[in-house]
């Protein structure tokens, strides 16, 4: 727990007892390296800290799946969409490694925020955190070539080209793991 307690506190100074109440609402759960978090047509029903491991965001399919994002370390992350609205989610997340996760669950979160001033903040800096995550990948997908998009990945995220399958890289930048070793080979 002391973890997410550190990334509310690079944001806000917490009340000992705002700490408290927000903690007891959290639970630690661990998910073995592949298993499935959330699956396709299921409500996400948790918010989860990521402690350690990596989470895979993508859409299942017989032949191509697509990948559209990843989670690591120290971060928030669920299926946001069906999260929020509480309906099935359209796309699955992986734990791509063993991954140790602390959740809190939706109608805990809302009484986290109608009762405390700090966790009512938090989630408004969160939800920020993520809208421009989300627009700054759609703008790199329409402004950017795939060797710009990978060469970026490779500067900003350099943790997914060290621990990701290729394929997952690949279909992430919106490529073919053949292009992609195309690309790998022209800047090696």
């Amino acid at each position: 727990m002391g973890h997410i307690r550190e990334y509310y506190e690079r944001i806000l100074k917490l009340q000992e007892t705002e700490w408290e109440f927000i903690a007891s609402h959290f639970d630690r759960r661990v998910f073995a390296k592949n298993e499935t978090i959330t699956r396709q047509g299921e409500t996400e029903k948790y918010l989860s800290f990521v402690e350690t491991g990596i989470v895979r965001f993508y859409i299942p399919d017989d032949e191509n799946e697509l990948t559209f994002n990843f989670c690591f370390d120290k971060e928030f992350t669920c299926a946001y969409n069906s999260f929020l609205t509480q309906t099935p989610s359209e796309y699955e997340l992986q734990a791509l490694t063993e991954t140790v996760v602390w959740q809190i669950s939706y109608d805990d979160l809302q009484k986290v925020y109608a009762e405390t001033k700090a966790g009512n903040y938090l989630g408004r800096f969160v939800s920020e955190k993520l809208f421009l995550q989300k627009g700054k990948r759609e703008l790199s997908l329409l402004k950017h070539t795939a060797k710009e998009r990978y060469l970026n990945l490779f500067n900003e995220q350099p943790d997914i080209l060290k621990f990701i399958p290729l394929k997952y890289v690949a279909s992430y930048i919106g490529i073919t793991p053949q292009a992609l070793s195309r690309i790998r080979r022209q800047i090696a």
